[in-house]
């Protein structure tokens, strides 16, 4: 709980602070970026997982071992491409927003949760893998569940 109210207070200082909810959700998406690119190592140490030899392995890993060991919840996986390099994480039950009824309707554009995004985008980059991560559904913009999508666009070179 104590991170959820935290998050929530961070979220609301940056809308204080930024007129434009682009502007939050930028910074939001950096800041996250910046916590995947460190967490990453924690992940790695104490899962102990393997090498992903596929993206659906790596989605999977996402949402089966790292959802639940940071926030305890795992998303469902659905691939979404016949290329087989874009996936969608769709959670029913979303914690960073356990405290958030809904969005002011002058926050309309707000991705509240984009840190998420960040944080997905951050630690793929560690371990080479390029990707574009963004909320495509959002319950608390009155979508049934909450969505990510992740797109692999190339695996980085080393």
């Amino acid at each position: 709980e104590l991170v959820v109210l935290t998050y929530g207070a961070l979220v609301a200082q940056l809308c204080k602070d930024y007129e434009k909810d682009e502007d939050v959700n930028t910074c939001l998406d950096r800041m996250g970026y910046g916590i995947g690119v460190r967490l990453i190592d924690d992940f790695l140490a104490r899962s102990a997982v393997k090498k992903c030899r596929s993206y659906s392995e790596t989605a999977d890993m996402i949402a089966q071992v790292a959802f639940k060991m940071y926030l305890g919840v795992t998303p469902s996986v659905s691939c979404s491409s016949a290329a087989g390099n874009e996936f969608s994480l769709i959670l029913d039950k979303n914690p960073l927003v356990d405290f958030v009824e809904e969005l002011p309707a002058e926050r309309a554009s707000l991705c509240y949760c984009n840190l998420l995004c960040g944080v997905i985008r951050g630690a793929l980059e560690m371990v080479h893998l390029a990707a574009d991560v963004t909320f495509l559904q959002d319950r608390l913009k009155g979508d049934a569940v909450t969505e990510i999508g992740i797109t692999f666009l190339r695996k980085a070179e080393d």
